[in-house]
This record gives structure tokens, sequence and C-alpha cells, in this order.
């Protein structure tokens, strides 16, 4: 085995000081500092070609991706591994009043042990010796420490080496993406300047306990898929003093919630593992102002995983729900309008709504057919001109389109449009189809059937990488009706967001996820286990590179 730990510690330290959090500046100067620390190495201050600072593309913010590559010398072999990992962070402001200790472990450390209320499990671990705390630390900065550590052996050790390894520490993967996708680019650029068969990649992103009491440590096999299904709610508006005779869209926001939140019939099961239901992350209505009106429209979006549904198919699913929820909202809506006449005196009128929801194509199709190519330019400059608007996240922009569309609607009875409004990071399964899938199946198990002697607690694959991560853009397992039913129904595609997803079937390779293990990613506590993380990551890494490269 490689003796390794204290040199990944080092690393990890020098990377978790520069605070990187992202969107902030700090992804540029730990970008720099990367590429500064890999120059130093003999091997790329005697080729400096084999090291790139590259600024990201379509990206209204300054940050970089560092790349860098080892050819080795022992055959003549192109394959190629990848190993990635990215450098952004979230915020610090949880740490309140030691905010300022965030990105210095050990004085981080100190000062938690000074705490007079502590989680038992934070206490034990604060005083082991065998955990580090503080922010990145875990997600990922020890993991992007392993792949320095690997790439820097290996280019010192390049006659081991039969065949290439690629780096990518990338930027932005806590917000959209940028990095990755601007670093597709250059591993397609690579592919043909030097002929790189780009045969694995191998992530190095987090890994905890999946419930109470887990000691398993846990490698993946692909990643969950994630979604931002969104809708535009219109309801018919009326004065707060004669409420039934309008329909609220918050009352129909919150059906379509209950429907939805939580709900097991919408999570997706895959080779024995299943994603965790959908939940809400934004539910609002669109009033500018106060007023005594009910709202003209509401505005909700759920976060969606998915192992082997497609978008397509989520969003067929999703339609059903949201009938439904419709049919519901309408049903208490009349038994509630029945109950206040009855206690008033007032006559009953029936209702005349319907459950009536659109897909966003669906809408636009009409639209289309309805008003020809006047919509069309009539939207497109209603978008450019919204991209001016530097608050607008992808999100917000999508939802102003449709209602902007939606004004256009000679039917304007209340109605839900279903849409998505954000990235798309696409599912991967990885089964053995290919041949290059089952060498990287099999080189994991013999590295984990390797390793796992020296190690005391199991080490188990799993499928599925259950958080979003960057995985996600190394390849693609969805067909041509899924990828479409992203792009035509996201308003914002084309303007505000846009991905070539031609560009990751161009690199289309396996990946799997060995990473440091820990507790409480995104939180105070943030920490990683030393032994696993620093010592048996790097090994297992080390080995399955070994074992695909000399697999023929």
């Amino acid at each position: 085995m490689l003796q390794c730990r204290e040199e990944v510690l080092d690393l990890t330290k020098q990377l978790v000081t520069i605070e990187s959090i992202v969107n902030t500046t700090g992804e540029k100067w730990i970008a720099q500092s990367v590429y500064k620390l890999i120059s130093s190495f003999r091997y790329f201050s005697q080729n400096p070609g084999c090291l790139a600072l590259e600024q990201t593309v379509d990206d209204p913010k300054e940050r970089y991706n560092v790349l860098a590559f080892v050819k080795g010398k022992k055959g003549k072999s192109n394959r190629t591994v990848i190993l990635m990992g990215h450098l952004d962070t979230v915020g610090i402001d949880d740490f309140n009043h030691l905010k300022e200790l965030a990105c210095l472990p050990e004085e981080l450390m100190e000062a938690f042990k000074k705490e007079e209320e502590l989680p038992p499990s934070v206490k034990e671990h604060l005083h082991s010796g065998d955990w580090l705390f503080g922010r990145g630390v875990l997600d990922m900065k020890s993991g992007v420490a392993s792949h320095l550590y690997l790439l820097k052996y290996y280019s010192e050790h390049r006659e081991e080496l039969d065949g290439n390894l690629v780096f990518l520490a990338e930027c932005d993967e806590e917000d959209s993406s940028h990095g990755v996708l601007s670093a597709l680019k250059t591993l397609k650029r690579w592919k043909n300047e030097h002929g790189f068969d780009y045969i694995a990649a191998i992530n190095a992103d987090f890994v905890s306990p999946r419930f109470e009491g887990d000691e398993n440590r846990y490698l993946y096999k692909g990643t969950v898929g994630k979604l931002l299904p969104s809708f535009f709610i219109t309801g018919a508006e009326t004065h707060v003093g004669s409420a039934f005779e309008g329909l609220d869209p918050n009352f129909l926001a919150a059906e379509l919630t209950r429907q939805i939140d939580y709900n097991p019939e919408l999570c997706n099961e895959a080779f024995g593992e299943t994603t965790v239901p959908p939940v809400s992350l934004k539910q609002t209505d669109l009033k500018p102002s106060y007023t005594v009106q009910t709202a003209l429209s509401a505005y909700v979006y759920y976060n969606f995983f998915i192992h082997s549904w497609s978008p397509k198919d989520v969003l067929e699913k999703l339609k059903e729900q949201a009938i439904l929820a419709f049919s519901n909202a309408l049903v208490s809506f009349e038994e509630r309008y029945r109950q206040y006449c009855k206690i008033s005196g007032q006559p009953y009128v029936q209702p005349s709504w319907k459950p009536r929801v659109l897909t966003y194509e669906e809408m636009e199709q009409a639209l289309l057919k309805e008003n020809g190519e006047t919509f069309t330019i009539h939207l497109n400059e209603f978008k450019k001109n919204l991209l001016k608007n530097n608050e607008l996240d992808t999100r917000m922009f999508a939802a102003r389109v449709v209602e902007e569309a939606w004004k256009w609607m000679k039917d304007k009875s209340p109605a839900i449009i279903l849409f998505y409004s954000s990235l798309y990071s696409p599912r991967i399964e990885l089964t053995g189809k290919t041949r290059d899938e089952r060498n990287l199946i099999n080189a994991l198990e013999k590295a984990v059937e390797e390793i796992q002697p020296n190690y005391p607690y199991p080490i188990v694959t799993r499928n599925f990488f259950p958080y979003i991560s960057d995985t996600s853009f190394l390849a693609l397992s969805d067909d041509e009706d899924g990828i479409h039913a992203v792009s035509s129904n996201n308003p914002g595609w084309g303007t505000k967001h846009y991905v070539n997803y031609q560009d990751i079937r161009d690199i289309n390779v396996p990946v799997i996820n060995i990473g440091p293990y820990g507790n409480d990613a995104h939180k105070k506590f943030e920490r990683v286990e030393k032994t696993y993380s620093l010592e048996m990551v790097p090994n297992l890494t080390n080995l399955v590179i070994s074992n695909l490269l000399k697999t023929t």
C-alpha cells in the first residue's frame, strides 16, 4: 500500500485554508493556487503543456478549472483514466461566531473543544485524533487532495503507468456546474490532440452513513439524476370580500405540494435502490406588492431525483399528479363553498372550472398555432430584455417567461403549466453493458477485495451516488427523447440556460465515486475520518487505476 496519509493530510489542509465558497472570488484563488502547486511538480515544470488553468465558458463569473495529464512510460497504451473533483464549497455563515475559523482546521477544532454543549459523536471525534474538522474537509477537498497525491505520484513514477492519467479540479459544482461543462471541451480537445482513450472517470466526492448506526463506507457506481420540475399556476382573481367568486392560485399550489411532497409513488427504484421522494424548494405567489385582490399566479418547484426514469417519464408522471391535485382542490373548494353558503344563507353557484394542466411545450405549441411567428418574435425579444436583469436566477427567469407567454393565451381559465426551470444533472447507470463498464466494475471489485483486510469497517459498493455531483456530466444514459423533454420544456433554454449534451456524449465515460468518509457535510461540524479518507481512498483509487490500465 502507498504510505500517503501525511502527504494527503498536508494537501487537504492546504486546500481547506483557501476559502473557496461557490460564486465568490475564492473559486478563482483556489484554482490559481492548485495550478501553482502542480506547476512546482518536476514533471509539469518540464512539461508545462501538460497543465492548464482554464476559465469557464458562457459563465457570468470569473472562475477557473485546473486540468493536467501524465503520460505513462510502461507501454504504448492510450487508455486514459480521469480523476475529478470540485474545489468550491458551500458558505460558512453556519459557523456563526466561529466563522473566521471555518477554514482553519486546527484552530477550529481547539475552539470546538471549548464549547460546552456538543453532540456526543462530535465530542468523541474531536478527541479521537482521527478526525479533521472544517469547511470543505469532507466536501470535498480531502478527495481532491487524494487525486493530487496520485497525480504527483505518477508524474514521478511514469514507468508504473501503462496509459495516461488526467486530473480535473473543477469549479462551481455547488451551484450550476459551469466548471465541468467547460472542462468537457478541454477533454475533447485532448482526446483529439493526444489520442486519449477515456475508459473511466473516478470522482472523489464525499460519502456518509446512510442511517443512524450505519458503519459502511460506500463506493458508488454511476450517480443519481436530478431535475427541478416547476409549476406556474394561474387562478381566477377576485376581491377578498368575494372570495368564492375566484380561485386562489395559492390554494392550488398548496394542494399540489400536498400531492407531490414526500410522495413514495414518486420514488424511483432501480437495481434495488430507491430515490428519496420529491420535496418542494420554493413556493410563492407572484404578486409584486400587497393588494386585497387574490394573486393572479403562483409558482412552485420541487427537487426530483431519478435512477432509471427519464425527464420525459417525470413530466408524464407529474402531469398526472398535477391533474389529481387540481381535481382534489376543486372538490375541496366546492365542499367549502357549499358549507359557507349553508351558514351564510347565500345562494350556491356551481363553479365552471375544470382541471387543466399543460406542459410548457404543449402551451408553446398552442400559442404558435394561434399566433404564428408574431408570438415567437415577441417572446424572443422579451427573453433578450429579461437577460439584462442580473438578479434573476434561471428558475425565476423561467417563471417570468411562462408568465409572459400566458398573457397570450386566449383561454385564461385556471391552469397549471409544468416545465423545468434549472439544470438537469443526468442520471448514470453503470451495469456492465459495455466492455469499459465491465472492466471498471471488475477493477473496483478487485480493489475492494485487496484493501478490505487493511480496514476494520465494511467497504460496500452501491449503484447510485445519492447526491448531486459533476459526474452526471461525463456520461449520458438518457435517449434523445429524454433530452428533448428537457430542452423543449425549459423556458430559458438557449438564453438563460443551455447545456451542450453532445459534449457529454462525445466523452461518455463510465464513472465511479471513491470519496472521503465523514459526517455533517454542508454543516457546522463538517468532518472527515482520516484513516479511511487519507489512506484507504488513495489506495483504492490507485488500485482501480492499476487494474484498469493492465486490462487487455
